[in-house]
């Protein structure tokens, strides 16, 4: 089937949705700086209570930038985000953007281990990272040069500006544990870098096709590698996700942001998309039911966008509360199978579809969803989004396209694509052809109207809670005891949506297992979420006649069993 000639899919947008976007021209600084000036006083950020406006929003992030400039930040410069979700983490994405400089954005949870590899990919000398694990990077040896790591403590006020001084309920932002922190020794607090002028209007801004972001992603197999995202990347994606959204009106919506900005899709939904329709973004640390719902009772949601355990949890949690998720008229399930129970539980408590969308960090991440519309379809994965193209081709050979209805490996076109990984031409040529197509590495089928569903994933990730895990990394770090021989580790789907990490190991002669030890030792390598839920020993693991694992052979050996 050919979809670049013809879109069947398009008759099936909701009305006023357009099959093509006006593509950007500038860059994402320039656009934050016309919602800053359009905006106004209008809310920007929410923070447990304290509300900051788009003005005092766009000083801050002129402060700030003054700031890194004065620490020797320059255009193309890299520099590290290791934060929550929090006002700082908008204003440092923003200020590293405005100097022409890129932002590498961190899992706050990951281990010194983990970031200590992705520091030494892209080199960044400048970090702004949460207090309370600045010590990952201040911890790191000498041969990674770090100059200044700028601390954030959560518990902080901005100390100038006027719009901060709305009641803060103090008592409950300290008892929310993502918030504990204790001042990081060695560090430049964040309010110093705010004593800062403002930087100059005449500082040379980025241009709409330089780098804007390298987002860390575990790609189809191995460690992480840096996606690079430019602005036209992320404006682009911005701009498609405003079109879907057809109904959504500036200074109008409000976004809960649950996701984590240093994922790609709430990086998206929040700090591109919902800067540009000047909503206002109510910022969790993490996601906490109760807080959200007493959120809701001051500032409803309209724009509520999640993973599927999240709804479940949240709904859950308004039936039994009695409050209301009426306002929520926006929703988007991403980064895994959304469950048909839980569309009913969710729509039966909203004012709106859920809808499930489809994208990865090489594509902004956005490509594919279905429609806030009556066509929409439970269970695929939607249609392409306004200028996105996608054929479906043969696992043997990708440059055939199967027939219509016909598994196949998806490939994504479109502006959002991202422009490569750092310094890795060889991955970048086996995900990117020359011509611009993606390869997504998962197995689709698609019906006669363009509606995708997932069959299969010819890559061999983990989707756990969202995040992604490498098979690979877990196998390492349980190679890794002494106690193990070898380690094949897959995912075992769930009910509610989402997969378990599952390793099982061979044991050394005469060793017995012990999972907990096991998962302890994992604890010192790896972030929480990669460590397998269930550890099962096996006599031997199936190999192929070259040696290498067959996890397919694995889940199918251990998933009986547990």
């Amino acid at each position: 089937m050919d979809n670049t000639a013809a879109h069947p899919w398009t008759k099936n947008y909701q009305p006023g949705v357009p099959a093509e976007i006006e593509l950007p021209t500038e860059s994402l600084s320039e656009m934050f700086e016309r919602s800053v000036a359009e905006a106004g006083e209008h809310p920007a950020t929410e923070f447990f209570g304290r509300r900051t406006s788009y003005r005092d929003l766009g000083e801050a992030v002129e402060r700030a930038a003054e700031g890194l400039r004065l620490l020797g930040v320059r255009a193309e410069d890299t520099v590290a985000l290791i934060l929550p979700n929090c006002p700082q983490h908008v204003i440092a994405f923003y200020a590293v953007l405005r100097l022409g400089a890129v932002v590498v954005e961190h899992n706050p949870l990951y281990t010194s281990k983990e970031l200590r590899h992705q520091f030494e990919d892209h080199q960044a000398r400048i970090v702004i990272a949460w207090d309370k694990v600045a010590g990952s990077v201040l911890g790191f040896p000498k041969d990674v040069q770090i100059d200044t790591v700028i601390s954030v403590n959560l518990l902080e006020a901005f100390p100038t500006f006027k719009a901060l001084a709305l009641n803060l309920p103090v008592k409950k932002l300290r008892e929310s544990k993502a918030a504990l922190s204790a001042p990081a020794p060695g560090t430049m607090p964040w309010k110093q870098l705010l004593k800062a002028d403002r930087l100059s209007t005449s500082h040379p801004r980025p241009k709409v096709n330089d780098l804007a972001v390298i987002q860390y992603t575990s790609g189809t197999t191995g460690l992480p590698k840096g996606a690079m995202l430019t602005h036209f990347n992320l404006y682009s994606n911005a701009l498609q996700g405003e079109a879907w959204m057809a109904g959504a009106k500036e200074r109008e919506e409000i976004l809960y942001a649950i996701l984590p900005m240093f994922h790609a899709f709430g990086m998206t939904l929040y700090l591109t998309f919902g800067v540009k329709k000047q909503g206002l973004l109510v910022l969790f640390p993490k996601f906490d039911p109760d807080l959200i719902l007493d959120a809701m009772k001051k500032s409803p949601a309209t724009v509520y966008c999640a993973v599927p355990p999240i709804y479940e949890r949240t709904a859950m949690a308004a039936k039994e509360k009695g409050v209301s998720l009426r306002s929520a008229k926006y929703c988007i399930s991403g980064a895994m199978n959304l469950p048909a129970h839980v569309v009913e539980l969710w729509e039966s408590v909203s004012g709106g579809l859920l809808v499930e969308g489809y994208g990865m960090t090489e594509s902004s991440p956005v490509a594919m969803g279905n429609p806030f519309h009556p066509t929409r379809r439970t269970g695929t994965i939607g249609v392409p989004f306004p200028s996105t193209l996608m054929k479906v081709v043969d696992l043997d050979d990708p440059d055939t396209e199967v027939e219509q209805g016909e598994p196949g490996e998806l490939l994504i076109k479109g502006p959002q694509v991202f422009a490569g990984y750092w310094n890795n031409p060889e991955e970048t040529a086996k995900t990117l052809t020359a011509d611009g197509w993606l390869h997504t590495g998962d197995v689709v089928r698609v019906d006669p109207d363009g509606f995708a569903t997932i069959v299969d994933r010819a890559k061999e990730l983990i989707i756990t809670g969202g995040f992604n895990v490498a098979p690979t990394e877990v196998e390492t770090a349980l190679r890794a005891h002494p106690d193990v021989k070898d380690a094949a580790v897959f995912g075992r789907a769930l009910e509610r949506g989402g997969e378990m990490v599952v390793a099982a190991v061979e044991l050394e002669p005469g060793v017995s297992l012990d999972e907990s030890k096991l998962r302890e030792h994992c604890r010192t390598q790896l972030a929480g979420y990669k460590i397998p839920k269930r550890i099962v020993a096996v006599d031997d693991l199936p190999r192929s006649m070259l040696g290498k694992i067959l996890r397919k052979q694995v889940r199918e050996q251990v998933n009986p069993g547990l």
